[in-house]
């Protein structure tokens, strides 16, 4: 059975101003000049009226069009787009795809990829097929992240984490025991500011007799001690026979907003409701927010700011975006809440838009979605950054938290360290419980200082494809790896002020690590060398009749050990020569007790299968140089090769 609680850089009329620590101060109004001149792309219809239309600018633009007048034409038409209320967004998306081409050829590239965004987000499932490729090779001029699979990527963390001293932290889903989840569903927390304090909803509740019972939503909360959970209790001066559920509690835990669905004053299926906790520490009973925030369909989902005065929630209210939308609500002088107004067409899509969550500390707003570009399953969760009173482009938070699978109903805690969100503890299973995860670096609202670069085959000259991984080693918060782009390039959003690592990696290279402190936005272009069939080191060079290692050659030997870490599939020779002087059968032998040195290091002191390393001495068989004349020609006859390769019956 569905939960009753689920449903099934513009910004559009924002009115708002956020502070120093991203809280929402509704009795500063932004003009609509000033919302112009921060961004060129500004719709004030939106909220205002439903849908904007103008014959007599329609039949100019289309003249402009007929005679090839871009220059008129891409003016003509930027002016209307700008009118755009809601449903122009999904009736008109065709004008906004041909501003995007517009701008792209004669404007502002930059504008012409939040255009083409917005087209793709707005389009209707109706589309003919020819405009929706076109809609998706535009929209493939930019370059977008190909993360590393997950599994693929902790098979690397273990394979080199009994010997690397740089190993990636990994995160680990912890569930939040037995005080917090039942043996029925838990979901939809949320966190006071001081972390210590945990609502939910549960239906654990039954109403009905033994034989026929039905799960009812109720609210429960719960405290922490000295570091641990104490038991859930259930909030029975609010909980009734209806289904309470998806509550938001205001910074000290004494104020409550939450969903209450059938209830028979409320004005549609589900509305929010507030409650009080009162001196002799019951809570108030529940009072309805009134037609201002509630409508005659579904509202839930709500998250009270750290001020208290402004109310983000979802509803699937008619005169939205999509199937379900974020909405705001802000507090006037009086303290009364004033009338719902829409998120705006970056933040909603034709999809569904669930769960906001306003960060405590930070301009950052996260909610679900199954609308948005860049998805991993269902519902992903995103995060969306106010700058100067206006919301970025939501970005995916990462594969590190987002599945193939749904994610929703969640909260973060105030220090930015863990998600806690719902979910079932195997994929056979419908029952939800909470869990936590530590917070990863995609998700992180710090994290906002761009690592780029470009990675260069300096044999070929030509962009080389790997993985780049970034090690945080001072917060040892994780970050998903990616795969460099075509063009070899990556970026990766990191927090400033920080000491990070880079690894490069791949079958074809010795794995590459840098250091840096990141102090500001920073490009990284790396050079690389990838693996010849036979590779020789300078440092492997032995002193004469002697097979003793020398620390100098460790650095060039764990090259090759991290390399068979990195990729167990390969397996390594290593070859061992001398010169020509001396006797043959000597030769041999010491170029063979060489060889075995270096696998004794490989494989004695690195956890590396045996079978993988095979060491072979051939004297002076195979000179590079025939005819030894000089120390030089016979310092390179005196060598150790290494050839790694992937077996071919494997």
């Amino acid at each position: 059975m569905k939960h009753t609680f689920i449903y099934c850089f513009f910004l559009s009329l924002l009115f708002i101003s956020v502070d120093l620590i991203g809280q929402f101060n509704p009795q500063v109004e932004l003009s609509r000049k000033e919302a112009e001149e921060l961004f060129p792309f500004y719709f004030p219809n939106v909220n205002q009226i439903n849908f904007y239309q103008d014959e007599n600018a329609m039949n100019k633009i289309n003249r402009a069009q007929e005679n090839k007048n871009w220059e008129k034409f891409k003016d003509l038409l930027e002016d209307y787009v700008k009118k755009f209320a809601t449903e122009n967004f999904y009736k008109d998306t065709r004008l906004i795809w041909q501003l995007a081409k517009m701008e792209e050829l004669y404007g502002d590239f930059e504008t012409a990829k939040s255009l083409y965004r917005l087209a793709l987000k707005h389009h209707q499932s109706r589309i003919d097929l020819k405009q929706m490729e076109i809609f998706m090779d535009s929209v493939q001029l930019e370059q977008t992240d190909d993360y590393v699979p997950i599994d693929y990527y902790y098979e690397l963390v273990d394979f080199r984490q009994s010997i690397d001293t740089l190993v990636p932290p990994r995160g680990i889903l912890l569930s939040m025991g037995k005080q917090i989840n039942s043996n029925m569903e838990d979901y939809a927390p949320a966190l006071t500011l001081d972390n210590k304090t945990m609502i939910f909803t549960s239906k654990r509740s039954l109403s009905g007799s033994l034989l026929s019972s039905n799960s009812n939503e109720d609210l429960y909360i719960a405290k922490q001690e000295d570091g641990m959970w104490q038991d859930a209790v259930q909030l029975r001066d609010i909980n009734s026979r209806y289904n309470e559920g998806s509550a938001t509690l205001n910074a000290d835990g004494n104020q409550i907003i939450f969903a209450r669905c059938g209830s028979p004053d409320g004005f549609g299926n589900c509305d929010l409701y507030e409650t009080h906790l009162q001196e002799d520490s019951t809570w108030s009973k529940a009072v309805n927010l009134g037609a201002n925030l509630n409508s005659k369909a579904w509202d839930s989902h709500p998250s009270l700011s750290v001020t208290g005065d402004s109310l983000f929630f979802a509803s699937d209210r008619i005169g939205g975006f999509g199937l379900s939308d974020i909405y705001f609500s802000v507090k006037d002088a009086d303290g009364n809440w004033t009338r719902a107004r829409n998120l705006g067409p970056v933040v909603n899509t034709r999809g569904n838009e669930v769960s906001p969550f306003i960060h405590p500390r930070y301009k950052i707003l996260y909610f679900s979605s199954n609308g948005h570009l860049l998805n991993f399953g269902g519902f992903d969760i995103y995060k969306a950054n106010a700058k100067s009173f206006l919301w970025d482009e939501p970005q995916n938070i990462g594969p590190l938290i987002n599945t193939e699978g749904d994610e929703y109903y969640f909260t973060i805690d105030s220090e930015s360290e863990d998600l806690f969100y719902a979910g079932s503890s195997s994929m056979r299973s419908s029952n939800l419980d909470l869990f936590s995860f530590p917070l990863p670096m995609e998700a992180q609202p710090g994290a906002n200082t761009k690592v780029s670069g470009v990675v260069t085959d300096t044999v070929k000259g030509e962009p080389f494809r790997g993985i780049v991984s970034i090690v945080d080693i001072e917060n040892g918060i994780e970050i998903a790896p990616k795969f460099t782009r075509e063009d070899g390039s990556f970026e990766f959003n990191l927090i400033n002020n920080a000491n990070y690592v880079m690894v490069v990696q791949s079958d074809k290279l010795f794995r590459i690590e840098e250091m840096f402190f990141l102090s500001g936005d920073t490009v990284m272009n790396k050079n690389i060398d990838p693996i010849s069939s036979k590779i020789r080191f300078k440092s492997i060079e032995f002193e004469e009749n002697s097979a003793k290692l020398r620390p100098d050659m460790y650095s060039d030997l764990d090259k090759v050990v991290d390399f068979l870490l990195d990729y167990p599939e390969f397996k390594l020779k290593i070859s061992g020569h001398t010169d020509s002087s001396g006797d043959e059968l000597r030769n041999k032998s010491l170029s063979q007790e060489r060889a075995d040195a270096i696998r004794d290091y490989i494989i004695i002191l690195h956890p590396i299968e045996e079978e993988r390393v095979v060491a072979e001495g051939y004297g002076n068989s195979q000179p590079v140089v025939e005819d030894e004349k000089t120390d030089d020609d016979r310092r390179l006859n005196r060598r150790v090769e290494f050839e790694i390769y992937r077996p071919k019956s494997e």
